[in-house]
């Protein structure tokens, strides 16, 4: 697939697959602390599950087509723009009580900011 920009993202496969599944997604289950590197990876691991759940697994065609489209995607992408949401939800400017992440940096529970 060639790669052109897409709606602000690297490419289409980008886009709709960011669109698709990870649009509104609450980030549970996923740590939105770690680096876009490693969440890349996550978000990667993520979807092909999906796929192969949802694709009836190994050997089907539907799988396998589903699987070549995410090979476009730009996972660094979707994943610094799940980490500059989440860090923008909860960071407070105001309040050096939370980090960037919206984590209580003074409290060893580390709560996050609601």
């Amino acid at each position: 697939m060639e790669n052109t920009k897409y709606n602000g993202w690297t490419n289409y496969a980008t886009w709709r697959v960011n669109l698709e599944i990870f649009d509104g997604m609450d980030g549970e289950g996923l740590d939105l602390t770690q680096d876009a590197y490693d969440l890349g990876h996550d978000l990667k691991d993520y979807a092909e599950g999906l796929i192969y759940d949802m694709g009836g697994g190994e050997g089907n065609i539907v799988v396998d087509y589903a699987l070549a489209f995410l090979s476009d995607v730009n996972w660094h992408e979707i994943a610094q723009h799940m980490i500059d949401d989440y860090a923008e939800e909860y960071q407070d400017t105001d309040d050096d009580t939370y980090d960037e992440y919206g984590v209580n940096t003074k409290n060893s529970f580390n709560t996050l900011k609601a």
